[in-house]
């Protein structure tokens, strides 16, 4: 059975109701059954337990608590968590991460949760974990929103000539032509993304061809990252670069802190912030400074960057702050770098459907004169592009860490010379 349902119809609800009902009813018969949900990341995988207990509190029915169990993967070279929640005749439902390998181990029913948000390769790999593992006795459930145009979701659901899968599709108008409480008009108006509004409530399928980062490309460097840098005071061992897309009212003010780790640059931290003024602003980037001690910090100099640039630059130094206006030369050398980290996986980014939304919005379109654009329209949600130039400008700053960026266009780059941080005695900015 494949659920090809809009956002907010319940996806998680239905799926986790009828893994409950067959639980229920297999054990009232006498037997026990065994069902494993595949869930994208552990939050996603929680929530999916939680809404099984409640079922199971609903009817009434005895089941355990949820339990965490540590699972090895060769495949990852570590320990995964699981968690299960037992009934009382032995039945399971356990939920386990998108690791090949440990799928391999289990032979079960099996609910594929927010199939289509995975890579291409990552659904084919689970498939043949997966589909093996079924023995042709056992259920298989598939639920999802629209991502990955030709993946394996959506030949099962778009492609399905032989009436192989169960497959049921509904949009949010036949939602709430059925019941669902929800407010399309405005929702739609709220959401301001006529693309996003219609992929992730028409069930309509994107063309990726105007995207600059495809859904499939972002996907290979999503991970689970925390992202509060509440565990670290400072990162030591490894260098540290910061990016700050700067908005003041109509969109959002970005900081993306990354850390090198070998040639890859992973996620430590984010900030959005919203509405607020450039002194909080200016307050949180100093946080940032000491909290991670960076090398090197690039900031959109555009506009109402240009007091920000100069006082960061009066208080850390001009060689550890640029300052980068945003022409359309410098962002399409923002952008060529952004997407070869993707490319060559050497970038580590989080697992959020806002960030995600926003790379996935900028679009390279070509000017009457033949120059490369490269834009985004306006969300509520994701600003205008605002998470992937703050991303871009903090993988600049890691990637040449001295020569400033009007320096690099149609020129070779210079040999970096390795700095050693802002240094505590730089910092005079705000304390908070």
């Amino acid at each position: 059975m494949a659920l090809f349902w809009a956002r907010g119809c319940r996806k998680t609800f239905t799926g986790t109701l009828k893994i409950v009902d067959d639980c229920h009813e297999t054990e009232a018969k006498g037997g026990r059954t065994h069902w494993i949900i595949v869930s994208r990341g552990d939050r996603q995988a929680l929530e999916n337990l939680k809404e099984a207990r409640r079922h199971c509190q609903a009817y009434s029915v005895a089941a355990s608590e949820i339990q965490e169990l540590d699972i090895w993967s060769d495949e990852l070279g570590k320990n995964v968590k699981g968690r299960e929640i037992i009934f009382p005749r032995g039945s399971r439902i356990l939920s386990l991460p998108p690791v090949p390998d440990v799928l391999r181990g289990y032979t079960s029913n099996y609910y594929l949760d927010e199939f289509d948000i995975l890579s291409v390769d990552v659904q084919e790999e689970i498939w043949k974990s997966v589909y093996g593992a079924l023995r042709g006795t056992r259920k298989l459930y598939l639920s999802s929103t629209g991502k990955n145009k030709g993946s394996r979701f959506y030949r099962i659901v778009e492609q399905n000539n032989d009436n192989i899968w169960s497959v049921h599709k509904i949009d949010i108008n036949q939602a709430v032509e059925q019941g669902l409480p929800f407010n399309i008009e405005f929702e739609r108006k709220a959401m301001d993304d006529p693309d996003g509004w219609a992929q992730e409530y028409e069930l309509q399928w994107l063309d990726d061809a105007s995207a600059w980062l495809s859904y499939d490309l972002i996907a290979s460097c999503e991970t689970e990252i925390d992202q509060t840098g509440d565990n670290e005071s400072t990162i030591d061992g490894y260098r540290t670069y910061i990016g700050w897309d700067i908005a003041r009212r109509r969109d959002l003010s970005v900081i993306w802190v990354l850390k090198k780790v070998g040639d890859c640059f992973v996620t430590r931290q984010i900030v959005r912030m919203s509405g607020i003024t450039f002194k909080a602003q200016r307050q949180h980037f100093d946080a940032l400074v000491r909290r991670y001690n960076p090398q090197r910090a690039c900031i959109d100099q555009t506009g109402m960057g240009e007091v920000i640039v100069e006082q960061l630059q009066d208080a850390y130094g001009r060689h550890h702050v640029e300052g980068v206006i945003f022409t359309g030369a410098v962002k399409q050398d923002l952008a060529t770098l952004t997407k070869q980290k993707f490319e060559d996986r050497l970038l580590r980014i989080p697992s959020e459907k806002d960030i995600r939304d926003s790379l996935h919005s900028i679009k390279k379109t070509m000017t009457a004169s033949g120059n490369a654009r490269f834009d985004a329209e306006r969300s509520e949600a994701t600003g205008h592009g605002d998470y992937f130039w703050a991303l871009a400008l903090a993988l600049h700053a890691g990637d040449v860490p001295v020569t400033p960026m009007e320096y690099q266009l149609g020129k070779v780059r210079a040999q970096a010379d390795v700095l050693q941080g802002f240094g505590r005695s730089n910092l005079r900015g705000f304390e908070i």
